[in-house]
């Protein structure tokens, strides 16, 4: 590692690495008991994050008599629900740039069903007075290099003529806003993006479907599906549970249908929390609208305000371990720390002497075309949705609507999208995978460096329908 800056050494120096949003909140629920026995169903549910939490939700709502079960192999939102910076985006896509690129043909729907499914989420924490801290303030994406700018005027020129609502912002208009001396414009999207307590959206959501009448069953985890007729068995170490319906919300862990698992890699993703900002350091940086950021760059970085007026600052270094394996010891990474560290003092200067309370990491369900994919499998007894690539907080409910509409066999403008009906590319295995990554990863760093030029390599990729951001 080479030497690191005095003043980032400084700001590490406290730093826990524990994961800021489950740090003794009074409102983290109590654990539910293993499964130990043998059970029967309407639907299963595998998996207590947001994707199996919103599938409860909507199959309670949508039929209140039917029965509904979720397993979870941990606790409920231990894995990326409740690890994410709580960016709540409408986009269906992983931005609408990516969506268009891919689906081309269909974003004048998308956009509509993401801003629909935006609506119901906010819709739902109302009606169920969830406490999440959602704010419904939208997203400033800036340009951090003049090269960046015109890619987000072309963007702002697109998106409007699908029906969302964003405007470019001037160097000085952006810096009005939020003072900077890095960035050079910005695009602003006034309503598309809320920002949430990620941990307690999922305690919300995980309070709701209990009150629905929805059983949850914690550390106990799936070791197969059995066909048996008409009906699916559930098999953990301890127990089982015969269903007629089974929703896989597996995320990045290893899934049950065999056939999925060359489509999904699991690359890490890291956070830095400050301490909470004084009135004068808040006053210095201006932030007022309290909006979500993300920079232009294909490597890029997402921050926000808590609450507590802490800065949650992520992103820019994705990490894939070879192989792509979850682990715990992965967690961590003091190397991307430094380095997020790093970047946030070239944003914000004003703030050298602050200093990083909170550090962690977390796997993110990767795809090729890095937004969400279905499928279904024993005969349609068992469908399932993966691959949000790091944007779920609210991509996570559409997809759980859409893989119920699967189970029941609904046909209608979700299910029938080309982006439900068909699957990204898979990955090569291993050891070119590993290669093809780091290759890819390489490249990016280089583009962002060189004015956004992509080189062959990453020509390539757009061609094959593989184009990376970071």
């Amino acid at each position: 590692m080479p030497a690191i800056n005095p003043i980032v050494l400084n700001s590490l120096s406290d730093l826990q690495p524990a994961l800021y949003w489950l740090d003794a909140d009074p409102l983290e629920p109590s654990s539910h008991s293993s499964l130990t026995s043998e059970i029967k169903t309407d639907l299963c549910i595998v998996g207590a994050g947001y994707t199996g939490l919103w599938t409860a939700l909507l199959a309670k709502e949508r039929d209140p008599n039917r029965e509904v079960v979720i397993i979870e192999q941990r606790e409920t939102g231990n894995g990326a629900s409740g690890r994410n910076g709580g960016f709540c985006n409408g986009s269906l896509t992983h931005g609408f740039v990516n969506g268009y690129t891919r689906f081309p043909d269909e974003m004048v729907t998308i956009e509509k069903l993401g801003r629909e499914n935006l609506d119901a989420i906010e819709a739902t924490i109302k009606k169920y007075n969830i406490d999440c801290d959602f704010e419904r303030n939208g997203e400033l994406r800036v340009a951090v290099a003049p090269w960046q700018m015109a890619g987000l005027k072309e963007e702002a020129v697109a998106r409007n003529k699908t029906g969302d609502q964003v405007e470019v912002l001037s160097k000085e208009e952006i810096r009005a806003l939020v003072k900077s001396p890095i960035y050079e414009g910005a695009l602003f999207d006034h309503d598309g993006t809320a920002l949430v307590d990620p941990a307690r959206l999922v305690w919300g959501l995980e309070k709701v479907c209990l009150s629905l009448g929805v059983k949850i069953y914690e550390n106990s985890k799936v070791e197969e599906l059995i066909e048996d007729g008409d009906q699916i068995i559930v098999k953990s170490a301890y127990g089982s549970i015969r269903a007629n319906k089974v929703a896989l919300a597996t995320n990045v862990y290893t899934p049950l249908v065999k056939s999925v698992k060359k489509y999904v890699i699991a690359v890490y993703d890291f956070q830095l929390v400050t301490q909470p900002l004084t009135a004068e350091q808040l006053e210095s940086i201006g932030w007022k609208g309290r909006e979500g950021l993300s920079d232009a760059g294909y490597q890029f970085h997402y921050y926000r305000l808590t609450k507590e007026n802490e800065i949650l600052w992520g992103g820019y270094d994705a990490i894939y371990n070879y192989k792509g394996k979850v682990r715990q010891e992965y967690e961590a990474r003091p190397e991307t720390y430094a380095k997020l560290a790093t970047n946030f003092f070239k944003t914000f200067p004003q703030l050298v002497g602050i200093k990083f309370t909170h550090g962690w990491g977390g796997a993110i369900d990767t795809c090729s075309r890095f937004s969400p994919f279905w499928g279904t499998d024993f005969d349609n007894k068992v469908a399932y949705v993966l691959g949000y690539t790091g944007l779920g907080v609210a991509s996570t409910r559409f997809g759980a609507s859409t893989m119920l509409d699967l189970l029941d066999e609904i046909e209608n403008e979700a299910t029938s999208l080309q982006m439900v009906k068909h699957k990204p590319i898979p990955f090569p295995p291993e050891p070119f995978r590993f290669l093809f990554i780091r290759l890819t990863q390489w490249s990016i760093t280089r583009a962002d460096k060189n004015k956004g030029k992509r080189n062959l390599w990453l020509k390539l990729l757009d061609r094959l329908g593989l184009g990376f951001d970071s």
